[in-house]
C-alpha cells in the first residue's frame, strides 16, 4: 500500500521526474512521485476542503503524475490524477489536455469530446484543441463538424501542421480532392520533410491518375522515412499499376521486410506476383495476408485469381465465395465466380452469376462479355450477339468482346459483318500477330486493286487455318496479281509447294527480311472479307498434289491391313491448342464403340499425343485390327499419300481433317459442345468450305463423347452396309 506524505515536491525532483518521462522511463517517473500525490488511490491523504486546497499547492506534480502513469499503462490512475488536477484548478489547461488526449488515444471517443469542449470553455482560442475535437469528430463519423473544428483550428494558427494534414485526410476520404491535395501541401510547406503527409499526396494525386506527380510524391516520403513500410508498399501498387513489376516487387518486399505482419503489403506482393504469372507464389503471400486478416474480402479475391489461374478451380470457387461472404456486393467477385463455374462446366450456374455481378453492377463490360459467352454455350446465340456488343458499347477497345462477336457471327453464318468485325482484330494489342503490321514492311492489303501487284500471304494461325485458306491464293491470281509468295512455318511448305496461286514459299524470317519487295501482305484469313466471301460464295477448297512415290511407299504398309474399308483415325490435336481440353478425345479406348463394325480396318494417324496409346493397342491386338502410322509419318504430304489411300477419316477437329476434305476425302469430324471452332458453324452436319466431304457430329449435352461416338458407329454401319 503507497502511503501519502504532505511535503512538498522539491523542485529537483519534480525535474528529475520530468526528464524520466522525457526519456520514457514512466514507471520510474510515477514511483518517484506517487508518495508525494496519493497515487496509490487516486485521492490525498484527508477528505474535502483540505485535499482540494493540498492538491492546488501540488497541481504540477499531479500532472505529472497522471502523465507518468498513463505512460506506464495505468489509465484508471491517470484519469483520477488530471480529475484531481481539475477539482483543485478549474482552468489548468494542461490538465484538461492530458486527459483529453489520453481518453482520444483509448478511443473513448464520446468522453474524449467532452474534455475537448471543456478546455474550448476555458480557452476558446486554443488552436490544439480545436484541432484535437476535429479529429475525435472525424473518427465519430461528424464530418462536417470535423471540418469546422479543423477550419478553426487553422483560423486560430494558420501554421498549425496536424489541422493541414488531418483535414487533409477527411477531404480525401469525402473525395474533395482538390481540397485535400491542398490542405497536404499546406502541412508540407510547414514541413518539407513530413512523410505522412507526401504519402497521402501521393495517394490522392494517384486517385487522380497524376502518376508523375504521385510517384514523385511516394518518392519524397521515403527520403524523408526511408523505412516507411507504408509508403514503400503505396509505391509498390503504383509502379504495378504501370507494370513495372520488377520494381513493384521489390517495394512491396521491402515493406514486408520492415513489417512482416503488414497484411496489405502481403496482399500487394500477391498480385504483383500474379501479373508476373508466378501464381504459386503468389498464393503463398495471399494465404499469409489472409491470416493476419481473415476478414480481408481483396486477399480472398486474388487468392481465388490466382487459384483459377492455377486451374485449381474448386478451391478457387471456394476463395470467391468467402471473399463474397465479406462483400456481398462486389460485382468483380460475382464475374470471377462465374468464370470458375464455367471452367468447372457448370454453365447454368455461371449464367446465375454473371446475372447477380451485372445486377451489382450494369456497367461491367466484362461480366456481359462473360455472359455472352454463356449464352453462347446455351445455344441462345442472338442473346448472346447482345451482350458481347453491350460490352462493346461499354468498352469499344474490348478487343476479346470484338473478336468473340465477330467469331460468333461468323458461327452464325453473317459473314458480311463477322468478317468485317474479325479484321478489326489488328487493332488489339493482345492480339498475337498485332505486331505484323509493325514488323513487315510493306502495306498492309485493304483490297485495293492488285492486278499487276505482288502480295505476300503471312501464316497468322495454325496447321489447319492455312490449308483451309489456301484456296484464297487462286482468286488473288484470278485477280491479276503478279506474284504470290506464302510466308509461314517449314511444316507447310511441303503441302503447299505446287498450289495454284503460290509462287514462292518462305519461312516467316525470309518473309519479314523480303517484305520491302512486296507491294502489300496480307494474313489468309483476312481474304474472305477482302474478297466478299458469303455462304453462298466460299471458294472451292485447294486440290492439293499427293506425291506417287509416298503413295507407293506406304502401300505396303498399308496392305497389312487385309481386305475392307480402310478407317483412319485421330482422336488428339494439339495439346498446347487453347481449346484441347474440349476438342481433344481424351483416349483411345473412347472410340472402342467402332470396333464392333465388323470389316473395318482401322489407320492411326496420330501424331505426338496418343501415338503411345495407338502404338500400345497395335501390340496388344483388339478385336478390330488397329495398323499405327503416325510414328513414321514425316510430313503432311506423307499424311495425303495415307489418306489417299483410306475410304474415310474420322478425326476431331485438327488439320488432318482440313488435309483429307481438301483431297476430296470422306471426313466425318466429331466436334465438342463447347467452345466450338467458327468454321464449322452452328448446329450444321455438312460445311460449306468442304462441300460433300465433311460430316459433322457434335457432342451433346454433358455428353462425355459416348453419344457422338455412337452416331459415328452407326453412320460407319449405314455407310459401308454393315450389321454389327
Amino acid at each position: 500500500m503507497t502511503s501519502t506524505t504532505d511535503t512538498p515536491l522539491h523542485p529537483d525532483r519534480q525535474q528529475e521526474a520530468s526528464a524520466l518521462c522525457a526519456q520514457g522511463r514512466f514507471a520510474d517517473a510515477f514511483e518517484m512521485l506517487a508518495p508525494f500525490v496519493g497515487a496509490g488511490t487516486g485521492k490525498g491523504k484527508g477528505k474535502g476542503k483540505g485535499d482540494a486546497e493540498a492538491d492546488a499547492a501540488r497541481v504540477d506534480a499531479l500532472n505529472l503524475a497522471a502523465l507518468a502513469a498513463m505512460g506506464s499503462g495505468n489509465a484508471d490512475v491517470a484519469h483520477a490524477l488530471w480529475q484531481r488536477c481539475i477539482a483543485a484548478r478549474p482552468a489548468f489547461e494542461e490538465a484538461y489536455h492530458g486527459l483529453a488526449a489520453m481518453l482520444t488515444a483509448l478511443g473513448q471517443l464520446a468522453a474524449a469530446e467532452t474534455v475537448w469542449r471543456r478546455l474550448l470553455d476555458v480557452n476558446p482560442a486554443h488552436a490544439d484543441a480545436h484541432g484535437n475535437l476535429g479529429l475525435v469528430l472525424h473518427r465519430l463519423g461528424r464530418h462536417q463538424e470535423a471540418e469546422n473544428a479543423y477550419c478553426t483550428a487553422l483560423a486560430r494558427q494558420p501554421g498549425h501542421l496536424d489541422a493541414h494534414y488531418n483535414l487533409g485526410i477527411l477531404l480525401h476520404e469525402l473525395n474533395r480532392h482538390d481540397e485535400a491535395e491542398a490542405a497536404y501541401r499546406a502541412a508540407l510547406a510547414l514541413n518539407p520533410k513530413f512523410a505522412r503527409a507526401h504519402n497521402n499526396l501521393g495517394n490522392v494525386l494517384r486517385e487522380r491518375g497524376r502518376i508523375e506527380d504521385a510517384e514523385e510524391a511516394y518518392r519524397q516520403a521515403l527520403l524523408a522515412e526511408p523505412q516507411y513500410p507504408e509508403a514503400l508498399n503505396n509505391y509498390g501498387a503504383l509502379l504495378k499499376a504501370q507494370r513495372r513489376y520488377i520494381e513493384a516487387e521489390l517495394s512491396c518486399r521491402l515493406a514486408i521486410q520492415i513489417r512482416p505482419d503488414y497484411a496489405e503489403a502481403l496482399n500487394n506482393l500477391g498480385c504483383v506476383l500474379t501479373d508476373l504469372q508466378r501464381y504459386a507464389e503468389a498464393e503463398q503471400f495471399f494465404r499469409k495476408a489472409i491470416l493476419l486478416r481473415p476478414d480481408h474480402a481483396e486477399s480472398h479475391y486474388n487468392l481465388g485469381v490466382a487459384l483459377q489461374r492455377l486451374e485449381r478451380y474448386p478451391e478457387a470457387e471456394t476463395s470467391y465465395r468467402v471473399a463474397l461472404r465479406l462483400a456481398p456486393g462486389r460485382a468483380e467477385i460475382f464475374n470471377n465466380l462465374g468464370s470458375v463455374l464455367c471452367a468447372l462446366d457448370r454453365i447454368d450456374e455461371a449464367h446465375e452469376t454473371f446475372a447477380l455481378a451485372l445486377a451489382q453492377n450494369g456497367d461491367l463490360a466484362l461480366a456481359h462479355f462473360n455472359m455472352g459467352s454463356v449464352l453462347k454455350e446455351q445455344g441462345a446465340l442472338d442473346e448472346a450477339v447482345a451482350a458481347y456488343r453491350r460490352s462493346l458499347e461499354l468498352e469499344p477497345d474490348y478487343g476479346d468482346a470484338l473478336f468473340r462477336l465477330a467469331t460468333l457471327l461468323i458461327t452464325m453464318g453473317r459473314y458480311e459483318e463477322g468478317w468485317r468485325l474479325y479484321e478489326r482484330r489488328y487493332e488489339n494489342n493482345g492480339f498475337v500477330h498485332y505486331a505484323s503490321r509493325r514488323m513487315l514492311s510493306c502495306p498492309h492489303w485493304q483490297g485495293e486493286p492488285i492486278a499487276g501487284k505482288s502480295l505476300l500471304l503471312w501464316q497468322e494461325d495454325g496447321l489447319g487455318d492455312m490449308i483451309q485458306f489456301s484456296r484464297y491464293a487462286r482468286l488473288l491470281k484470278a485477280q491479276g496479281a503478279a506474284h504470290v509468295a506464302f510466308g509461314g512455318v517449314e511444316a507447310l511448305h511441303c503441302i503447299l509447294a505446287g498450289v495454284e496461286g503460290i509462287d514462292t514459299l518462305l519461312t516467316h524470317a525470309e518473309a519479314s527480311e523480303r517484305a520491302q519487295q512486296f507491294d502489300y501482305w496480307a494474313s489468309p484469313l483476312s481474304l474472305p472479307l477482302r474478297l466478299g466471301t458469303t455462304l453462298d460464295t466460299t471458294p472451292e477448297p485447294t486440290r492439293f498434289n499427293v506425291d506417287p512415290a509416298r503413295v507407293e511407299h506406304w502401300v505396303a504398309r498399308l496392305a497389312t491391313l487385309g481386305a475392307g474399308p480402310r478407317v483412319g483415325l485421330v482422336w488428339r490435336g494439339n495439346p498446347k491448342h487453347h481449346n484441347d481440353l474440349h476438342r481433344s478425345i481424351p483416349t483411345l479406348a473412347a472410340l472402342a464403340p467402332l470396333w464392333s463394325v465388323p470389316g473395318l480396318k482401322f489407320v492411326s494417324l496420330q501424331k505426338g499425343a496418343g501415338e503411345n496409346e495407338a502404338l500400345a493397342a497395335q501390340k496388344t491386338g483388339s478385336d478390330q485390327p488397329l495398323l499405327h502410322l503416325g510414328s513414321d509419318i514425316a510430313d503432311f504430304v506423307d499424311t495425303a499419300a495415307i489418306i489417299a489411300q483410306l475410304d474415310l477419316l474420322i478425326c476431331v477437329d485438327t488439320s488432318t481433317a482440313h488435309l483429307a476434305a481438301s483431297l476430296g476425302k470422306p471426313c466425318w469430324v466429331i466436334l465438342p459442345r463447347r467452345d466450338v471452332d467458327w468454321r464449322w458453324l452452328d448446329a450444321r452436319e455438312d460445311s460449306p468450305w468442304y462441300p460433300g466431304n465433311v460430316r459433322i457430329f457434335r457432342q451433346t449435352g454433358k455428353d462425355t463423347w459416348s453419344t457422338a461416338i455412337e452416331r459415328v458407329r452407326q453412320a460407319c454401319e449405314e455407310e459401308f452396309g454393315m450389321a454389327s
